[in-house]
């Protein structure tokens, strides 16, 4: 069985800086691309928030230059996906998607979350052009313009008053008769003059020519006074929450009550000895690219200081 002293699980702003910190420090690394090569940022339309770079960049472009710096450094990039992980004792086996088997002294879990959609065909139709799941990734670019957010919890409230504070006009879409959100934020939507409510509502479509200029709704679906209806809009945000890409490891690695990998305070370590998590499948709450990219570097840091003892 192949042996590995640093083995990196995802391919995001995590993996990436894992893989050029713990190569830099001679950990000779491998790291495993997954089922999507650069992570949830290359389904991203525009990158302005992330430092260095001036100008407006694609998520994929963003990605694909992160790769080439960890290539630079020679690292073994693989595409497979792990499917089976034992953690039980050390070296740790893992088994992927082509059947390949590989034993590790170190692992950095970054295998990110990926976001909730509704299931309807158009979302995929329409992504990065004008469907999105990050508000402050992609808010800046419906300034002046008309939005509708989906959903009615914590996320949705506070990505609807985000975009309250660039958009002309933001509709929050809510299929049930009442906010799920903390108070607080259910005040800050419900008093913002900006934001709409929609309760009882469901998206049933999409449409535009080119990207989204409205969604198909309906009220109160079902019952006897249902009603469809078409709203214009530039820009359609989920907010319905996050899946954690965290099954394979559960059976090991402690996780949340939705899935989360918990670590130790500030830093990246499990409660596993010599297993880091890094990016979104360990955090729920700011799921950015930079945080993630500084988790990374955390999580190789401290897999050179395991491996050093």
């Amino acid at each position: 069985m192949e042996h590995i002293r640093c083995l990196i699980i995802g391919s995001g702003p995590a993996g990436y800086t894992a893989a050029i910190y713990a190569s830099r420090a001679n950990l000779n690394p491998v790291l495993y691309e997954g089922i999507q090569p650069g992570g949830q940022l290359t389904i991203t339309d525009m990158v302005e928030n992330f430092p260095s770079h001036p100008e407006p960049i694609s998520g994929s472009e963003l990605m694909d230059l992160m790769r080439q710096q960890v290539e630079k450094f020679g690292v073994d990039i693989r595409s497979h996906v792990c499917v089976k992980s034992d953690l039980s004792k050390a070296p740790y086996r893992f088994t992927f998607d082509d059947d390949s088997e590989v034993e590790a002294d170190t692992v950095i879990i970054a295998t990110g979350a990926s976001a909730k959609f509704l299931g309807l065909s158009d979302e995929e139709k329409y992504r990065g052009m004008g469907v999105s799941a990050c508000a402050t990734c992609d808010g800046f670019f419906y300034r002046k313009k008309v939005v509708a957010v989906v959903g009615g919890g914590d996320t949705a409230c506070g990505e609807a008053t985000y975009l309250a504070s660039l958009a002309s006009k933001v509709y929050l879409i809510v299929r049930k008769p009442f906010l799920r959100a903390s108070k607080i934020l259910q005040e800050r939507v419900m008093n913002n003059p900006k934001i709409e409510v929609l309760f009882e509502t469901n998206t049933l479509g999409l449409y535009g020519d080119g990207g989204v200029e409205g969604a198909h709704l309906v009220w109160r679906k079902g019952e006897a006074d249902e009603r469809r209806y078409d709203l214009p809009i530039d820009g359609f945000f989920l907010a319905i929450g996050h899946n954690p890409n965290s099954e394979v490891f559960k059976p090991w690695i402690e996780t949340d009550e939705l899935g989360y990998i918990k670590t130790e305070g500030a830093t990246p370590k499990t409660n596993i000895p010599g297993v880091f998590a890094a990016g979104d499948v360990a955090d729920p709450q700011y799921r950015q690219a930079i945080v993630a990219a500084g988790s990374g570097c955390k999580a190789a840091m401290e897999a050179e200081k395991f491996l050093a003892n």
